[in-house]
């Protein structure tokens, strides 16, 4: 599927005010290889409920930096436990502790903080998506998240020409909240993602 910029806009205001749900089945009508990516930060549970109930043996890729706060590995184990997800787990190529001795954590100011990033989360990621090839990426994308998020809309294209859809898009945190409790899902929000460090900071994965 190769959708024209034109297109994207159509559909974009199509989508608008569309359920998530019938977002992701119109998706994956499109798709032959969909993926959808996961880093259990907090409200991800909502994307791997909704993409799982339309296709429950979806490729959930977890690209794990190494330094998720116990809450959250405690978190991921229940999300998977409660919807029997089918993750793919990418970690870095060296460990945490080696890192730790060599590097530790650079501050974002630091010349470092760029290889950093590059280790723990940029390569995983790319390594993943070469090994899958998706034609459809799902991803939990809100507006007013990041500047570049607020560029983006429900459907948007990577330069590699995969759709990325995110099905929450125009949804903030008061209306998750709800749709979490009507589904009788768990939330964390005990999260540390150490490529970002500041919550309006870009990583690298979606620019």
């Amino acid at each position: 599927m190769r959708l024209l910029n034109e297109q994207i806009k159509n559909l974009n205001a199509q989508f608008a005010d569309t359920s998530p749900v019938t977002i992701v089945e119109w998706a994956i009508k499109q798709s032959n290889r969909p993926v959808v990516t996961t880093n259990f930060r907090p409200y991800e549970v909502a994307i791997l409920q909704v993409v799982a109930s339309v296709k429950h043996d979806i490729p959930v890729i977890w690209c794990d930096t190494g330094y998720n706060t116990p809450n959250t590995y405690r978190h991921a184990e229940e999300i998977n436990s409660r919807l029997k997800l089918n993750i793919d787990l990418y970690v870095p190529k060296q460990t945490t502790a080696h890192r730790d001795v060599v590097m530790g954590i650079p501050g974002i100011d630091s010349p470092e903080h760029a290889e950093f990033t590059e280790q723990v989360k940029l390569e995983p990621f790319r390594r993943a998506m070469i090994q899958h090839k998706p034609d459809v990426w799902f991803t939990n994308l809100r507006k007013g998240q990041t500047a570049l998020r607020d560029s983006l809309d429900i459907l948007s294209l990577t330069k590699e020409g995969v759709l990325k859809v995110s099905p929450f898009y125009h949804w903030d945190d008061t209306r998750l909240d709800a749709y979490l409790i009507e589904k009788n899902l768990p939330n964390e929000h005990t999260y540390f993602d150490p490529t970002k460090v500041l919550e309006n900071r870009e990583c690298g994965l979606h620019i």
